[in-house]
């Protein structure tokens, strides 16, 4: 990326997750601003941590982070982790990753959606729906990977110890009804990615599980706005699962870290590492050739999900985000407490 250049922009906080241009001018008019994307920052509530990074009109070039006000009523402080944002007939997206710590165990809080009307960031204070899963996602996910006949890596026996067997353990002691969710020989499901197809459906792009091949894998969801209509929530099912073939470099584990949708109804996206280095993962304890890996972004369509390589993004491996305006793309780094996004 050293033909890239880059802003560094301070918001409370570290790691921003994903970017996602903003679509309401009314937004972009209300902070005095001639473009911008949202991120999601991973350490709290999805309440307190999404934010937007905006470039002035009067000053291009200038570019300034804004908290987002949100409301998030009676899911406030229930949830963290948030790693995908994506964007729907103006409505803005945050998703969790449904995933653990980098140790174990997982943990319930990581498994919501939530969204809010991009408009409304314009006036004042945002309500923010959210749904929480409770590992029901977690288990449409495992069943869907079984019935597809996808040739998933094996869960090693140190991630299914910490992050199955631990967290059913824990659950139990608690008097969890979600325990039942959670079966042997699950995988650790990690969200990364989120873009929405032309139908209306919802592509996640998986960080881990992987296949034996090492190539990333892509869930296809339907029905993820009734989860938000009413009290009796309809959770979402799986209609596709979809492996990137062709972009992985060999000897190695890649996995999503971003996805966005084109104009054209193909898809960008950035693969990398299964997890960081050194920071006591138990996934790359397992898989030790699924760290290390430098972040490439490729292009792919659906339903063949062939892949070519864009552009080598060497040497960062911690390329989070990435989103295109005007034919340019643009990228966001995780770096300790600022931001780093990129672009031509």
């Amino acid at each position: 990326m050293d033909h890239l250049t880059s802003v560094e922009l301070a918001i409370a906080g570290n790691e921003a997750s994903d970017l996602l241009p903003v679509h309401s001018e009314a937004l972009l008019a209300a902070h005095g601003a001639r473009r911008g994307f949202w991120t999601v920052l991973d350490e709290g509530p999805v309440e307190e941590c999404l934010a937007l990074l905006l470039e002035k009109d009067d000053n291009p070039g200038h570019w300034f982070a804004h908290h987002l006000d949100a409301l998030p009523g009676r899911e406030a402080g229930r949830t963290e982790d948030g790693e995908a944002l994506a964007y729907r007939d103006g409505w803005v997206y945050a998703i969790g990753s449904h995933f653990g710590s980098k140790a174990g165990p997982l943990r319930p809080r990581r498994a919501f959606f939530s969204r809010f009307r991009e408009d409304d960031a314009a006036r004042g204070p945002v309500p923010l729906q959210i749904v929480r899963n409770q590992f029901r996602l977690h288990r449409a996910f495992n069943d869907a990977l079984r019935a597809h006949g996808v040739d998933t890596l094996p869960p090693g026996e140190r991630s299914q110890a910490r992050f199955i067997v631990e967290t059913t353990h824990r659950g139990t002691a608690r008097g969890k009804r979600w325990t039942r969710r959670l079966a042997p020989g699950d995988h650790p499901v990690n969200v990364e990615a989120a873009a929405f197809t032309p139908a209306g459906t919802l592509l996640l792009g998986l960080r881990f599980p992987v296949t034996t091949a090492g190539e990333p894998i892509l869930l296809e969801i339907d029905g993820v706005e009734a989860m938000f209509d009413g009290d009796e929530h309809t959770w979402p099912t799986v209609t596709g699962v979809h492996v990137l073939t062709g972009v992985t470099p060999p000897g190695t584990l890649t996995g999503f870290r971003a996805i966005t949708a084109r104009p054209d109804g193909s898809f960008d996206a950035v693969i990398g590492s299964i997890d960081a280095l050194n920071k006591g993962s138990i996934l790359i304890d397992d898989h030790p050739h699924g760290g290390g890996v430098e972040c490439r972004h490729v292009r792919f369509s659906l339903p063949r999900a062939s892949g070519e390589v864009v552009a080598e993004l060497a040497p960062f491996r911690n390329v989070e985000g990435l989103a295109e305006i005007d034919g340019h793309p643009y990228y966001v780094t995780d770096e300790d407490h600022r931001i780093a996004l990129w672009f031509a």
